[in-house]
């Protein structure tokens, strides 16, 4: 893919982010006899992240991450709690910090061969792995300086952590990186690329 284009890419990245961190995922679904709309608990995010790296491959992925991260911390309200450095403090941040390798693995594995569904998918599920990964290991983190006396305010107990942060929106996450996966499949049979 030429410069410009994984410009473009990393662009269209940054602001899907961006927008995506307010928008709550739901799905459609039978309720009785009537369509009905169910919350998965999660953002499209991870969706945004995953689908840029499955569209845009690894280069634009990993650009418009830095980009993303970069301005949320110079105190831009871009993540769903505002921005700036306050946000290293907080349990979240280390996931956000993860979509960077996240969506740079997901766009590396995208375009390792010819387009095909299942390699994007395989893509996009290292990718979320990446992402729940860094955010695990930066909640330990911060939760070991807490117990150093550390000035960082840690709200819950570390399984508890865990478990609002990794556990409890993995499956809503999932099914969100699903429906990024298909969107990518199709722009990049559209795009023919």
């Amino acid at each position: 893919m030429s410069v410009p284009n994984e410009l473009l890419w990393a662009f269209i990245g940054l602001l899907l982010t961006i927008f995506s961190t307010f928008v709550e995922a739901s799905i459609a679904g039978w309720s009785g006899s009537a369509l009905a709309a169910y919350r998965l608990g999660v953002t499209y995010q991870i969706g945004a992240v995953l689908f840029i790296g499955c569209a845009g491959g690894r280069n634009a992925a990993l650009i418009s991450q830095i980009a993303y991260v970069f301005l949320g911390l110079t105190w831009l309200p871009v993540f769903a709690e505002g921005g700036g450095l306050d946000y290293l403090e907080k349990p979240s941040f280390g996931y956000i910090l993860g979509f960077i390798p996240g969506a740079a693995i997901c766009g590396w594995w995208s375009f390792r061969s010819r387009l095909k569904l299942e390699t994007l998918g395989i893509g996009a599920l290292f990718g979320l792995l990446a992402i729940h990964l860094v955010g695990i290991l930066y909640t330990i983190g911060l939760f070991l300086l807490n117990s150093r006396g550390s000035q960082v305010v840690f709200p819950d107990s570390l399984p508890s952590a865990l478990v609002n942060y990794s556990v409890l929106p993995f499956p809503g996450q999932l099914v969100v990186a699903c429906a990024a996966v298909l969107l990518a499949f199709f722009v990049r049979k559209v795009l023919f690329y």
